[in-house]
């Protein structure tokens, strides 16, 4: 089994910078794509940055300038750098691997629980 912890959540006011990162654990051979999501209270989740396991990455365009990506698969970790915040970035942010099971190319997907960032105005 697989297992994504995030940590790195909580209370920040708007304008501070806040830092994400998700650690995987498991039967892992290699780690492909990985990510952030996020999810408002009645919203729907939606991509906020990916990042390849060829170093490629995108943001979605709300975050752009301000949100890094970043990873490292000697850690098997990926990071969320966030400035410049905004109540509106205020979400449950979910991790997302993609996981390589053998050294043959089988892969699975697997999420985190969510941590809670909130960002006062």
């Amino acid at each position: 089994q697989v297992q994504l912890v995030e940590s790195g959540g909580g209370l920040v006011q708007a304008g501070g910078s806040l830092g994400l990162s998700c650690a995987a654990s498991g039967s892992i051979f290699s780690l492909n794509d990985m990510g952030w999501y996020r999810q408002a209270p009645g919203k729907q989740r939606e991509l906020v940055a990916g990042n390849t396991s060829g170093g490629s990455t995108n943001y979605a365009d709300s975050v752009k300038g301000r949100f890094t990506i970043s990873r490292d698969d000697a850690k098997k970790t990926v990071s969320l750098q966030m400035n410049s915040l905004k109540p509106e970035d205020t979400a449950v942010y979910y991790c997302k691997a993609v996981v390589i099971r053998t050294h043959w190319g089988i892969s699975s997907i697997y999420w985190g629980q969510g941590t809670q960032v909130t960002v006062s105005s």
